[in-house]
């Protein structure tokens, strides 16, 4: 069997599937410490014959192999996973179980790569917006990590007129995630997301901010789509919005697929970091396999 764990600042996600990616059994469990949360993880785990684990975590990530912290969980702002040595305990606890270890992110965007929304394309930009707002990006099909993790999410957006807020990041404020996150919206507003009118000027205002998100990867990237997921970009009535904006900043500097095959929801919506991590356990496991076949 394969397991996906899709560790979230609010809450982890755990599944574990077959070997056509039939989910068998998924969990949600809230994020509270390291050691409380990961006793719960490894109990629902444990049930299960797991050949390989495709783990999607928040970050920032320390993703270079070289690095004496590789695997850590680094400057979070949730409290008590500060510098938290993540895949090592995940490595001690399932010693001889292959895992792979990236974002939350990359991983919704190898599932909509692959399954979802992107299916097809090469070059897939994936932003989730709710809680935090992350950036995954796949180049030729593959993923793609430097240092560290993208941290799109912290880009610098150039603030609209008619808006005085001061932005919710501790460490920037105004950049995409202090303005556009869901945490920015009930601040600004005063309601969640969920509850502010179709009609009204915030959601033209939100689309300015990923508009602004959308021409920095379109100029920077060059990607053959972008997708959006979590649970601010649930809104259907902000996608128009996004592209007109998108369209009128751009200002035909360079061209683009048609917007509406180009900047869109994500097709997996909830599942796409799950699907994604079964789909990188899978990976592992056929790599392992395929090496205890070949010849000496």
């Amino acid at each position: 069997m394969y397991a996906a764990i899709e560790a979230g600042g609010t809450k982890f996600v755990c599944a574990v599937s077959d070997h056509q990616l039939n989910i068998v059994e998924k969990i949600r469990i809230a994020t509270t410490d390291p050691q409380q949360t990961l006793r719960r993880v490894f109990a629902f785990l444990d049930q299960y014959d797991i050949e390989a684990i495709g783990v999607g975590a928040f970050g920032p990530l320390d993703l270079d192999n070289q690095s004496s912290h590789y695997g850590y969980i680094t400057t979070t702002p949730k409290a008590g996973w500060q510098e938290f040595n993540f895949l090592g305990v995940l490595k001690g606890h399932f010693e001889d179980i292959p895992i792979i270890f990236t974002t939350d992110v990359n991983i919704a965007a190898v599932g909509e790569q692959r399954l979802g929304a992107g299916r097809g394309a090469q070059n897939v930009a994936y932003y989730t917006v709710g809680t935090g707002i992350g950036m995954g990006f796949l180049y030729h099909g593959a993923l793609y990590d430097g240092r560290g993790n993208l941290e799109a999410g912290h880009i610098l957006v150039r603030r609209s007129n008619e808006d005085k807020f001061a932005g919710v990041c501790p460490y920037h404020r105004d950049c995409l995630e202090g303005m556009a996150s869901g945490p920015a919206m009930e601040s600004r507003w005063g309601l969640k997301g969920a509850n502010i009118p179709t009609d009204s000027f915030a959601w033209r205002l939100e689309a300015n901010y990923l508009a602004q998100a959308c021409m920095i990867t379109t100029l920077s990237l060059s990607p053959d789509i972008i997708i959006f997921g979590g649970g601010v970009s649930n809104r259907s009535e902000l996608f128009p919005l996004i592209r007109s904006e998108f369209s009128k900043i751009l200002g035909g500097y360079v061209t683009t697929p048609n917007l509406a095959h180009y900047i869109v929801h994500a097709a997996l919506g909830n599942d796409a970091g799950i699907v994604g991590g079964l789909l990188l356990a899978k990976d592992a496991a056929v790599k392992v396999s395929t090496s205890a076949l070949a010849p000496d």
